[in-house]
């Protein structure tokens, strides 16, 4: 914990050193700003935009596609509305990959939380961006989906977001004009609150509000009932989009390392328990593991993306696949 500590400061101190250390959660939860937190995201991708095969829009025209309310009016040709009096955008080889949305599950389950982090001096008493000493799964979520959302609009493409629990709590509409990103940030300084995952109904209310296909990048625990998944999902498919699981976990949720008697208090209302841990460590241990399985089976089944991310990593694996992905994708034109 000592070196981790040293290397959060060391990227606060000096960023020219290494700004990839920003994307550390150790780093991310000394700030209590979600907006100063959503900087160091940026800082800590664009470190690394000099390796990335995305430089901006290619200069290979594809097509023209009509103007949308949002879009970045830079790339407005202006011939074509000389001659038909209708707005056209030029969209080019790369721009024509996707429409993306990332829904941020922020349901009760996703206020825990067991990585902490020593204080060190000069950096500030409150730890995490809600006061607290701890990193959850809410946290590492918002930050994925703001990493995300913020490649997907450097690159000209259109990026919307949607936070749900029970229903849709915020959303910000799809667009490709950086100040999107303002919305995103501001949408995900939010709170888990105690209510249950509908993730069904969440799926329903969005899906009610888009006409042509997308990627949906959802980041949850997915501690639902898996056929509630699996329909969601079904219905993502039977409308043509694509999809991507990042599925969040803490260490304590995968490894149960529990030695004492302990309370166990429900995050969505359920009444707290006092149990043994290590008389169920065994039984919870299985039934953990058949539930990540089978939300992988099931996603995978669907010709779905999933993947798990733990609130002790670093963001950057998620997002390297997330780009690799993505740039598979454009070889494919398969949202040309």
């Amino acid at each position: 914990m000592a070196d981790e500590t040293r290397s959060a400061v060391t990227a606060q101190r000096a960023p020219e050193e290494d700004a990839t250390l920003y994307l550390h959660p150790a780093t991310l939860a000394r700030l209590k700003s979600f907006e100063l937190r959503a900087k160091m995201i940026v800082e800590g991708i664009m470190s690394g935009q000099h390796r990335s095969p995305y430089q901006g829009f290619s200069v290979e025209f594809a097509q023209h596609r009509p103007y949308v309310p949002g879009d970045d009016v830079r790339h407005l040709d202006w011939k074509v509305f000389a001659r038909t009096d209708k707005l056209h955008l030029k969209q080019y080889q790369q721009e024509t990959t996707l429409d993306l949305i990332v829904m941020v599950d922020s349901s009760g389950s996703m206020a825990y939380g067991s990585r902490r982090f020593a204080q060190a001096s000069g950096i500030g008493q409150k730890l995490s961006p809600r006061g607290g000493l701890n990193w959850t799964k809410f946290d590492h979520a918002t930050a994925l989906a703001a990493a995300l959302s913020y490649i997907t609009l450097r690159q000209g493409d259109r990026a919307g977001l949607v936070v749900y629990a029970d229903a849709i709590r915020a959303m910000v509409n799809r667009s490709s004009a950086m100040g999107t990103w303002r919305q995103v940030v501001g949408a995900l300084s939010t709170h888990p609150i105690d209510r249950p995952t509908d993730i069904g109904r969440a799926v329903d209310q969005m899906l009610a509000k888009i006409t042509n296909r997308c990627l949906i990048a959802i980041i949850s625990d997915f501690f639902v009932d898996p056929d509630q998944i699996r329909a969601a999902f079904a219905r993502v498919r039977h409308r043509g989009h694509d999809l991507i699981a990042f599925q969040v976990v803490d260490r304590d949720e995968v490894e149960f390392d529990f030695t004492q008697t302990t309370p166990f208090v429900g995050l969505e209302g359920e009444p707290m328990l006092r149990v043994d841990p290590r008389a169920l460590r065994s039984a919870y241990l299985e039934a953990i593991t058949t539930h990540a399985e089978q939300l992988e089976r099931t996603t995978r089944g669907f010709g779905f993306d999933f993947q798990q991310v733990n609130t002790h990593d670093w963001l950057g694996p998620p997002l390297a696949t997330f780009v690799a992905r993505r740039n598979a994708q454009m070889k494919r034109g398969k949202y040309g």
